[in-house]
C-alpha cells in the first residue's frame, strides 16, 4: 500500500504534471491540499481514467483538498469537526475516509493553515484547528486501526527539519505554539513516518519560490505522515519525490509516499 501527500498549489494550473507523476509513481491512495477550486472544476475524470476513486471539498480561489484511492472508499467525511455546535468554518481543509484494501486503512488529508502573519486572527485560527485536529485524532485512534493522518501540516518540527532556521524564527510555521501543538498531536500516540524510518536532517517538501531557494536547498519539512501505531508497524519506507521541484512549472512542494505492508 502506497499512501502520497501533495500540495500542488492549484490543480488545474499543473495538472499535466500532476498527472504525468500518477501515471509514473501509480500510489494506491493520494490525499492533495491546496486544490484551489470547487468540487466541479476538480479534474475528477482525468483521475477516474487513471483508476481512482475521487473525493474532492473544494473551495473557490483557495484551500481545497481531495483524496483519490485505487480502492472502494467508505464512512468518507468533509470537513473537520467542530468542538462546539455553535462553530463555522468555511474554509476547505480535511478530508477523510476508510480504504478497503486488503487491509484497510482510514486515511485523512489535512491542509493545516499556514496563521500568517502573526499577531492576527490567522495564527488564533491556525492553533484552534489544531485543537480541533487532536481532539478527532483521539477520538480516531480508539478505533485501534491503520490510519494514517498526511497532509500539508504547516509546522516545522525541529530545527532539522529547517535549512536556516533564523530566517523563520518570526513565521507561523516556526512557532513555539505551534510546534508545541503538533509535538501534543504525535503524543497521542501517533509516529512521524520520515522519522521512523529515516530522520536524516534535510528531508524537506517545500522550498519557496522565492530568493533562490530552490537550487539553494533552503528547504524545510512542513510535508507529515502521523501514523497509529497499527499504520506504523505496516510502515516500510518513506520517500520524498524532490525530483518534482526541478520539473516545468513545479508545485513548491513536492510529493511524499509511505509504502505499507498489506
Amino acid at each position: 500500500m502506497r499512501i502520497a501527500t501533495w500540495n500542488v498549489n492549484s490543480i488545474n494550473a499543473r495538472l499535466e504534471g500532476v498527472l504525468a507523476w500518477f501515471e509514473s509513481e501509480a500510489p494506491d491512495v493520494a490525499v492533495l491540499q491546496e486544490i484551489k477550486c470547487v468540487d466541479e472544476k476538480f479534474p475528477t475524470e482525468a483521475f477516474e481514467r487513471l483508476g481512482y476513486n475521487v473525493i474532492v471539498h473544494g473551495q473557490k480561489t483557495y484551500n481545497g483538498v481531495a483524496l483519490l484511492s485505487k480502492f472502494p472508499l467508505d464512512d468518507v467525511r468533509k470537513g473537520l469537526p467542530f468542538l462546539s455546535e455553535d462553530e463555522v468554518d468555511e474554509q476547505s481543509r480535511y478530508v477523510e475516509a476508510v480504504i478497503n484494501a486488503p487491509t484497510p486503512f482510514r486515511v485523512v488529508g489535512i491542509y493545516l493553515p499556514n496563521g500568517n502573519p502573526l499577531g492576527t486572527e490567522k495564527f488564533d485560527y491556525k492553533l484552534a484547528w489544531m485543537r480541533r485536529l487532536h481532539a478527532h485524532a483521539t477520538n480516531l485512534l480508539a478505533f485501534e486501526e491503520p490510519l494514517v493522518i498526511l497532509g500539508d501540516y504547516n509546522v516545522i518540527p525541529e530545527a532539522e527539519d529547517v535549512a536556516n532556521p533564523e530566517a523563520w524564527l518570526g513565521d507561523a510555521l516556526y512557532q513555539p505554539e505551534s510546534r508545541g501543538a503538533f509535538r501534543a498531536l504525535k503524543n497521542l500516540g501517533f509516529a512521524d513516518a520520515y522519522m521512523q524510518v529515516d530522520g536524516a536532517p534535510g528531508g524537506y517538501t517545500f522550498w519557496d519560490y522565492q530568493a533562490g531557494a530552490w537550487p539553494r536547498n533552503l528547504g524545510i519539512r512542513i510535508d507529515h505522515l502521523l501514523c497509529s501505531p497499527q499504520a506504523a508497524d505496516r510502515l516500510e519506507s518513506v520517500v520524498i519525490h524532490r525530483d518534482e521541484r526541478d520539473k516545468e512549472k513545479p508545485s513548491d512542494h513536492v510529493p511524499v509516499v509511505g509504502h505499507f505492508r498489506d
